[in-house]
């Protein structure tokens, strides 16, 4: 039954990303939409199994392997203000107004802390590919938006942690500071002094595609290493394919890891996205949803667009990074499956914040193509009439 799911993923979600293309908007969209269609919600063709989910798991970890080979690392140390800048302002205000917002609702204090929490993360895997697509990646724009997402995991978890110990869980604050300290002191070292070495040494091997195995196996064991200490998978396998991107095996990893990513793990990882959602119910809490949702874009674009403002974007690049910020992900839904079963969320609040999180993830790619395409036809209007 896998081998047939995972043939009418690939088939669909290539289609329906060439559709999304013809209609001018990216394919990523499509793809995100087919997973809908396909899942248990409305044809049933795809179910949400154990086995789909790990292969979407490696699929959005080569995602962001693939997203680290692509970073300029000169222009990462350019953007560090902004991506702090756009970093911060993407969690205060949507704390802030979540907060608020979970005060209205009449839920207790620690409550409505959680739900501001739970807004103010991020998850920048779908903004990678559109900005893929966009032809942002490299640009100023794409590496404070990469930036950002890394400050905003870091910052949000020990917040997070900060909260579950003040809620009676099992979680020494002390603890989790470190242990992510520990991870990035790691991480950069490793970097630096085993990263090449590792690759220089599987180079001459006399066996198939030995340097892709070690890059793979760098990729995985940094993911490894981040999810340990806490820190999203995303996070680790991102840093690994920034270490890969400094050696000389850059462009040999990466053309094959794109080629195995996209092939198969990244389709089943968008499209699973979708097939992971669940209507049931929806009707009844259709107002807490739209509200949540409203909520949920709105701080995190105007939140992150302001903090792109203050770091010296434009206006339109700066709600154009905002607009890649608003996608909570796989991120948000760690959390808030973190915060059910702490009992910081209702079983109520559970299922619509998963709708919210699906709707900022399909609202993500438009918002970017909307801003973004904005100002690029601003700068070719400026070329017309310089010329």
């Amino acid at each position: 039954m896998l081998i047939f799911q995972l043939a009418i993923i690939l088939l669909a979600s290539k289609i329906a990303g060439e559709v999304s293309v013809k209609l001018g908007q990216p394919s990523v969209l499509g793809k995100l939409l087919i997973g809908i269609l396909l899942g248990p919600s409305v044809l049933g063709l795809v179910n949400n199994t154990d086995i789909l989910n790990e292969l979407s798991q490696i699929g959005v970890i080569l995602l962001m392997f693939i997203a680290g080979l692509e970073t300029d690392v000169d222009e990462f140390k350019r953007t560090g203000k902004a991506s702090t800048l756009v970093g911060i302002g993407g969690i205060i205000v949507p704390f802030a107004l979540g907060y608020a917002g979970g005060i209205v609702l009449g839920l207790p204090q620690i409550e409505a802390v959680f739900l501001g929490l739970l807004l103010s993360a991020t998850s920048v895997s779908i903004s990678v590919q559109a900005l893929k697509e966009l032809g942002k990646m490299k640009t100023r724009e794409g590496t404070t938006i990469l930036g950002a997402a890394v400050i905003d995991d870091v910052l949000v978890i020990i917040a997070l942690a900060f909260v579950m110990s003040f809620a009676g869980g099992d979680v020494n604050l002390g603890m989790v500071i470190v242990k992510k300290f520990i991870f990035f002191a790691v991480a950069i070292l490793l970097s630096w002094k085993v990263v090449p070495w590792v690759l220089r040494r599987f180079a001459p091997l006399r066996v198939t595609e030995a340097v892709i195995s070690a890059g793979l196996i760098i990729c995985f064991v940094f993911a490894y290493m981040a999810e340990y200490a806490g820190v999203a998978a995303i996070i680790g396998a991102y840093i690994a394919g920034v270490a890969i991107s400094l050696t000389s095996f850059k462009h040999e990893v990466f053309e094959k890891v794109e080629t195995i990513g996209y092939s198969i793990f990244v389709p089943v990882f968008f499209t699973s996205i979708g097939v992971t959602a669940e209507f049931i119910g929806i009707t009844e809490n259709i107002g807490l949803i739209i509200g949540l949702s409203f909520v949920a874009i709105v701080t995190k674009l105007a939140g992150s667009a302001l903090g792109a403002k203050l770091s010296g974007f434009g206006w339109q690049s700066s709600f154009g990074i905002g607009a890649a910020m608003v996608s909570r992900g796989e991120v948000a839904l760690i959390i808030a499956a973190m915060g059910l079963e702490a009992n910081l969320l209702n079983k109520q609040m559970f299922a619509s914040v998963i709708v919210v999180v699906l709707i900022t993830t399909i609202v993500t790619p438009l918002l970017m193509k909307l801003f973004f395409k904005e100002k690029a036809a601003a700068s070719d209007d400026r070329q017309t009439i310089n010329e």
